[in-house]
C-alpha cells in the first residue's frame, strides 16, 4: 500500500484550457433551455469559468491534506482516501460514490463523520473513500468482466485484507448502492450495516401497469434513462467525444446534476461551479470517462440482474430524498432489504452528500448509532 498525492502535470492543465478555448459550439435554438438536454448557454458559462477562473491547484492542495493511498487489488490499482478517527471505538465506514459523481461527493462528510467533536455521543468513523475501478484516479480495467460483483469483491479485499477491518459499515448512492448491496450479499457477516440514499427497485409483478406508482415509474424509465441504455449497450459510441472534448464531458454530466438534484432548475444555485468542475476533473484528468461508462456495459448482464438480488440480510437504513429521481415506494424495497430505518427527508436529491451534507451526516450517525446500540445484527433489530 503506497501513499498517494495528486500532482497533475502542468501540460495536462495547459492542454485542457486550449481544448476549452477551441470548443466548436453547436447552434442553439433560442429560449430552448434544457428542453433538448443540456442548456448550451449554461454549459458555456461553466466552460468559461473552467478555462479562466477555476484553480485546480487549490483544489489539489485541499485534497492532498487528507491521507490518500494506492494499492493493487485483484490486478487493479485502487486510489482511496483513508481518514482514521481519533476515537478508539470508531466504526470503519466504506463510502461508495456513483456516476456521474466521484469521491468529490464526500468531501463535506469527512470531518464531521471522522471527528464529531460537536456531539460526543454520536458515533465516529474511520473513513475509507475509494474511487471505483475505472473511475477517478483508480486504475482502468484492461480486460472485460469488471462488473458490480467483481468490484464488490475488490472492495471486500481492500477492507479486510489490506486495511484489516474484519467488519465495517457501508454508505452509498447510485453505484454505491449497487456495489454496497452486492458486498452485503457476498459477505453479510462482515457488514455492520448498509445505509443507502438510492432506494430503487422494480415494481412488484402483481401491480397493474396503470396504477399511479407504476405509471410514474414507466414515465421515468422513458424520460430519464437514455444515458443508461447507451452506456449499457454501446458506451464507446459516445466516450471518444467526451474524452476529446471537455465541453462535451461537461454537457453530459452537468445535465444530470441539474435533472437529478433538488436545485429547482438553478443548478449553479445548489452546486458551485468550482465543485462541479472538480468532479469533472476526476473524469478529465485521469481520462476515465470511458472506463467509468463501461461499468454499465459490464454489469448489464449480471445474474441476478441489478436490483433483482435476493434479500439483503444486513440491517439497512434508507435516507429517501424527495428529488431523488429513482425513489420508489418502500414496499417495493421490502423484499430486497432488511430495512430497519426509513427516513423521508425534507429536501435533497441524487447527490445529498453535496446538496445537503449536514442532513446526510445526521442520518448516517443516527442509523449506525442505532445499529451499534442494538448489537448490529439483523435479528436484533425491529423493522422501522
Amino acid at each position: 500500500m503506497r501513499p498517494y498525492r495528486l500532482n497533475v502535470p502542468e501540460e495536462v492543465l495547459v492542454d485542457l484550457k486550449e481544448r476549452l478555448s477551441r470548443t466548436r459550439w453547436p447552434e442553439n435554438i433560442p429560449d430552448s433551455g434544457w428542453k433538448y438536454g443540456a442548456d448550451l448557454d449554461e454549459v458555456r458559462q461553466l466552460c468559461d469559468h473552467w478555462r479562466t477562473r477555476y484553480d485546480w491547484r487549490a483544489q489539489e492542495a485541499r485534497i492532498n491534506k487528507w491521507p490518500q493511498f494506492e494499492v493493487n487489488v485483484d490486478g487493479i490499482d485502487i486510489h482511496f482516501i483513508h481518514v482514521r478517527s481519533s476515537r478508539s471505538n470508531a466504526v470503519p465506514l466504506l463510502l461508495l460514490h456513483g456516476w456521474p459523481g466521484s469521491i468529490v461527493e464526500f468531501f463535506e462528510l469527512i470531518e464531521p463523520l471522522s471527528d464529531p467533536s460537536c456531539d460526543t455521543g454520536a458515533p465516529a468513523f474511520d473513513l475509507v473513500i475509494p474511487s471505483m475501478p475505472g473511475f477517478g484516479f483508480s486504475g482502468k480495467p484492461t480486460t472485460s468482466g469488471w462488473d458490480a460483483d467483481r468490484i464488490a469483491m475488490t472492495f471486500i479485499k481492500l477492507m479486510r485484507e489490506h486495511l484489516a477491518y474484519s467488519r465495517f459499515g457501508i454508505q452509498g448512492g447510485d453505484w454505491g448502492t449497487i456495489v454496497g448491496t452486492r458486498i452485503c450479499c457476498a459477505l453479510p457477516e462482515a457488514i455492520i450495516g448498509l445505509h443507502i440514499n438510492l432506494p430503487f427497485a422494480y415494481p412488484p409483478e402483481n401491480l397493474d401497469n396503470t396504477s399511479p406508482p407504476v405509471a410514474a415509474f414507466n414515465d421515468l424509465m422513458y424520460a430519464e434513462t437514455g444515458y443508461m441504455h447507451l452506456q449499457n449497450t454501446k458506451p464507446d459510441a459516445l466516450t471518444l467525444a467526451q474524452t476529446d472534448s471537455p465541453a462535451g464531458l461537461a454537457a453530459w454530466i452537468l445535465e444530470k446534476f441539474r435533472a437529478w438534484s433538488d436545485c429547482g432548475g438553478n443548478v449553479f444555485g445548489t452546486f458551485s461551479m468550482d465543485l462541479i468542475i472538480t468532479n469533472l476533473m476526476f473524469y478529465w484528468v485521469p481520462n476515465s470517462i470511458a472506463s467509468a461508462a463501461r461499468a454499465y456495459f459490464e454489469s448489464a448482464h449480471l445474474s441476478p440482474p441489478l436490483f433483482r438480488h435476493s434479500q439483503v440480510r444486513v440491517p439497512t437504513g434508507v435516507a429517501a430524498f424527495p428529488k431523488e429521481p429513482y425513489l420508489v415506494p418502500r414496499e417495493w424495497l421490502e423484499p430486497h432489504y432488511s430495512i430497519v430505518d426509513w427516513q423521508l427527508m425534507p429536501r435533497g436529491g441524487h447527490f445529498p452528500a453535496m446538496e445537503v451534507p449536514a442532513a446526510l451526516v445526521e442520518q448516517v450517525r443516527q442509523f449506525f448509532g442505532r445499529v451499534l446500540e442494538r448489537g448490529g445484527e439483523s435479528k436484533g433489530l425491529d423493522p422501522a
